[in-house]
C-alpha cells in the first residue's frame, strides 16, 4: 500500500517533466496546463519527500530524477546567457496587450517615452483608440483595429514600410549602421479550448523563421505561450532568441496583473524574440494601467551592416 501511494503521489510530477524534457506537443487541456510547469517544478521535492517517508526507495529516485530535469528546464531562463557581439546602433522595443481597448493608452505612450522606445507593438487593438495614438511620438503607424481581440499594430520613430500580415502586420524599417530590421506583431488566439488549441499552433508554426543573413528579424506581442511551450521553443530554434530569457529575465511574470493578478497564477506569455545576431542590453516589465498584461520592453543592440 505504500508504494502504491508513493507511486500514484509522484505520477503527475514525472509525466509533466517527460512531456518538458520530450517536448511533446500535448493536446488541449495539456497543451494549457504546460505553461504552469514553473509551479511543477516549484513543488516537484514533494514526491520525493513522501518516498523518503514512506521508505520507497526507487520511487525516490525516479521522482528525484524528475525534479532535476524540471529544475533544468527553469534555472537557465534565471541566467543571462552568451551573447553576440553586435556592433551596432541601439533599438529599443516595447510590447504591450491593450487588455481588448481597455489599457490608459497616455499611460502606454507615457511608458514609451520614458524609455525612448524606437518601435512599439500594440495588440487588441480597438477601433476606438486610433485617435489616441496620433502622436508625434510615433509618427509612423501601421494600426489595424479590431472589435474583438484580433487587432494589433505597429508605431515607430523610424519610417515603416508595411509587408502584410493581415491582422498581425509586419513591417521593415532602416535604422542607420544595421541591416534593415522586419518587425512583426504577434497575438494568436490563446489555446484555452478544444477549438482554438489548433489554431494557436498553427499561428506559431506560420511565424517567419531568420536566417541570420538578411533582414534583423524582431517579432513583438503576446504569444500566449511559454518557454515551456514545444511550439515556442521550436520558434525560437528557427533563429531567434528570447530577449527576456537571454537577460536572466525569464521568470518575470507578464499575466496577469492589474485587476486580475489576484484571478491567476503569474505567466511570462508576452515576449520579445529578436534574431540571433542581435544583443540584447536590458529587459524590462511594467505595469500598463487597466491593462491586465505587463508591457516587454527591450534594449537592443543590433548587428553592424
Amino acid at each position: 500500500m505504500r508504494t502504491v501511494v508513493a507511486v500514484l503521489f509522484a505520477l503527475p510530477w514525472i509525466g509533466w517533466a517527460l512531456l518538458r524534457t520530450l517536448g511533446v506537443e500535448a493536446p488541449f487541456p495539456l497543451v494549457a496546463a504546460i505553461a504552469f510547469t514553473p509551479y511543477a517544478a516549484l513543488t516537484s521535492p514533494a514526491p520525493v519527500v513522501l518516498a523518503l517517508i514512506l521508505r520507497r526507495k526507487a520511487v525516490a529516485i525516479v521522482s528525484g530524477v524528475a525534479a532535476v530535469a524540471l529544475a533544468f528546464a527553469m534555472v537557465p531562463r534565471a541566467v543571462a546567457g552568451p551573447q553576440p557581439e553586435a556592433g551596432g546602433p541601439r533599438l529599443v522595443v516595447m510590447t504591450s496587450n491593450l487588455w481588448l481597448g481597455r489599457a490608459d493608452v497616455p499611460a502606454v505612450l507615457r511608458v514609451a517615452r520614458e524609455h525612448d522606445v524606437d518601435v512599439l507593438s500594440v495588440q487588441e487593438l480597438r477601433p476606438k483608440m486610433l485617435p489616441k495614438f496620433e502622436t508625434d511620438q510615433f509618427p509612423h503607424r501601421i494600426l489595424l483595429p479590431d472589435a474583438g481581440a484580433a487587432g494589433a499594430g505597429l508605431l515607430s520613430k523610424y519610417p515603416l514600410a508595411s509587408s502584410g500580415g493581415e491582422l498581425q502586420p509586419e513591417a521593415v524599417f532602416t535604422v542607420e549602421g544595421a541591416p534593415p530590421v522586419r518587425i512583426k506583431a504577434v497575438h494568436p488566439r490563446p489555446p484555452v479550448t478544444f477549438e482554438a488549441a489548433p489554431d494557436w499552433r498553427r499561428a506559431l508554426e506560420a511565424l517567419p523563421s531568420s536566417d541570420g543573413v538578411g533582414d534583423v528579424r524582431i517579432l513583438a506581442g503576446d504569444f500566449n505561450a511559454t518557454l515551456d511551450h514545444p511550439e515556442l521553443r521550436a520558434l525560437l530554434d528557427r533563429g531567434y532568441t528570447d530577449a527576456a530569457d537571454a537577460t536572466g529575465e525569464g521568470w518575470t511574470h507578464t499575466w496577469p496583473a492589474g485587476t486580475k493578478s489576484d484571478r491567476a497564477l503569474p505567466l511570462t506569455i508576452d515576449h520579445v524574440l529578436v534574431d540571433e545576431r542581435v544583443r540584447v542590453e536590458k529587459v524590462t516589465v511594467v505595469d500598463i494601467p487597466r491593462s491586465d498584461h505587463r508591457a516587454v520592453i527591450a534594449e537592443l543592440r543590433l548587428p553592424d551592416r
